[in-house]
C-alpha cells in the first residue's frame, strides 16, 4: 500500500477514536452533572414546605447527624419519602419515555402522549366511582386497578399496532387511538360521579406526591431496580434499532421481540409509578430529549441519563409545586405540564420529518 493512502486511513482512524473519546467524556460529565442536580433537588424538596428548614439542617438529618426531634420527624416521616418518591417516579417515567422514543423512532412518543397514563387514570377513576361496592379497600384497589389498566393500554398499543406487523407507525397510531378512548371513558365516569368522587378523580388526575410513604416507595424502587438489568441486556439492540428496522434486522436483531420486551418494561415502569402518584405528564417526553442533547443516541449513556434527568426534573417540579402558592401545594401534574407543553410545541415546530 502506498504511504499516502495509508497515512490518510491512519489519520481518519485517529480522528474517529478522538471523537469517540470526547463523546464518552461528555456522557460521563452529563451523568455526573445530572446526579448533582438530582441531589440538590432532593435536599431542596426535603427543606421546602409549610415549615421551611435550612438545607444544611436537612443534610445533617439525612446523613444521621444529631438534630432536633421535631426536625428528625419532619424529615424522615413526612418529607423524605415524598422527595425520594419524586426521584423514583421521575426516573421511571424518564426511562420509559426514552425506551418508547427509541423503539418507535419518534421524538413525540411517551407513555403519557400514547395513552398508557390515560389508561391508568381510567382504572383509578373506575374504582373511585364504584367505591364501597368493591370487595377490596379503596386504598389498595386504586393503585391495583391503575396498574391493571396501564398494562392493558400498553398491551393494546402493541397488539393493535401488531396488526401492521408491529411497525413504529402502527404502534403510534394505536397509542393515539387508545389515548382518546381512555380520556373519553374517564370523562364519562366524571359525568356520572358524585361530587365527592368527582373531586377525588380530578385530584388524582392532577397527580400528587403527598400520599407517598416508605412502603409505596420500596414497591416502586423494586420494580425500577428489577427492570434495569433486563433493559441493559438490550442496550446494543436498541442502539441498532435507531438505524431503522431493516438495518437492525440485518445486524441480527429480532425487532418484533425487542419491541415486545420493551413494551413490557414500559408497562411495568409507567403503571407502578402512575398507580401511586396519579398521572404526571410530560416527564417521559422532556427528560429523554434533554438526555439526547447531552449524551447523543448511544443507549449506554442515553438511557441512564434519561432516568437521571427525569428524576431531577420531577424533584425540581416538586419544589416548585410547594413554592408557587405559599401555604398550599400546587398539583405537580400541572407544574410538569406547564413545563412540558411549551417544550412539546417547540419540538413539533423544530421537527421536519413526518413520523406517521
Amino acid at each position: 500500500m502506498d504511504a499516502a493512502p495509508q497515512a490518510l486511513m491512519t489519520s481518519r482512524g485517529d480522528a474517529v477514536v478522538t471523537a469517540y473519546q470526547a463523546a464518552t467524556r461528555r456522557r460521563w460529565w452529563a451523568l455526573f452533572c445530572a446526579l448533582i442536580v438530582m441531589v440538590i433537588g432532593v435536599l431542596l424538596d426535603t427543606a421546602t414546605g409549610p415549615a421551611m428548614l435550612p438545607v444544611g439542617l436537612v443534610a445533617k438529618a439525612v446523613l444521621g447527624a444529631p438534630v432536633d426531634d421535631s426536625v428528625q420527624a419532619i424529615v424522615w416521616s413526612i418529607r423524605l419519602p415524598v422527595a425520594l418518591t419524586a426521584l423514583v417516579v421521575g426516573a421511571s417515567l424518564g426511562l420509559s419515555g426514552a425506551i418508547m422514543q427509541t423503539i418507535l423512532n419518534n421524538p413525540l412518543a411517551s407513555s403519557y402522549t400514547l395513552g398508557i397514563s390515560a389508561g391508568a387514570g381510567f382504572g383509578a377513576a373506575l374504582v373511585i366511582v364504584l367505591g364501597a361496592s368493591l370487595p377490596v379497600p379503596e386504598a389498595y384497589a386504586i393503585p391495583l386497578n391503575a396498574m391493571l389498566f396501564a398494562g392493558l393500554a400498553c398491551g393494546g398499543v402493541y397488539f393493535i399496532g401488531g396488526a401492521r406487523r408491529a411497525s413504529a407507525e402502527g404502534l403510534v397510531l394505536a397509542g393515539i387511538a387508545l389515548l382518546f378512548l381512555f380520556q373519553a371513558m374517564t370523562s364519562l365516569l366524571q359525568m356520572v360521579a358524585s361530587p365527592e368522587s368527582l373531586q377525588q378523580i380530578v385530584f388524582w388526575l392532577f397527580g400528587s406526591l403527598q400520599k407517598a410513604g416508605w412502603t409505596k416507595l420500596w414497591i416502586m424502587l423494586t420494580v425500577l431496580a428489577a427492570c434495569i438489568p433486563w433493559l441493559m441486556a438490550d442496550v446494543w439492540r436498541l442502539t441498532a434499532l435507531k438505524l431503522g428496522d431493516a438495518r437492525a434486522s440485518a445486524l441480527g436483531v429480532n425487532v418484533r421481540a425487542l419491541r415486545l420486551r420493551s413494551f413490557v418494561l414500559i408497562s411495568a415502569l409507567t403503571s407502578v409509578a402512575v398507580a401511586f402518584v396519579g398521572t404526571i405528564g410530560f416527564v417521559g417526553l422532556v427528560a429523554p430529549h434533554v438526555a439526547r442533547m447531552l449524551a447523543g443516541e448511544d443507549q449506554r449513556g442515553f438511557l441512564p441519563l434519561s432516568a437521571l434527568c427525569g428524576a431531577a426534573l420531577l424533584s425540581l417540579a416538586s419544589v416548585a409545586s410547594k413554592t408557587i402558592s405559599p401555604g398550599a401545594i400546587f398539583p405537580i401534574g400541572i407544574v410538569t405540564s406547564l413545563i412540558g407543553v411549551p417544550f412539546f410545541i417547540g419540538l413539533v415546530l423544530r421537527t421536519r420529518r413526518v413520523y406517521w
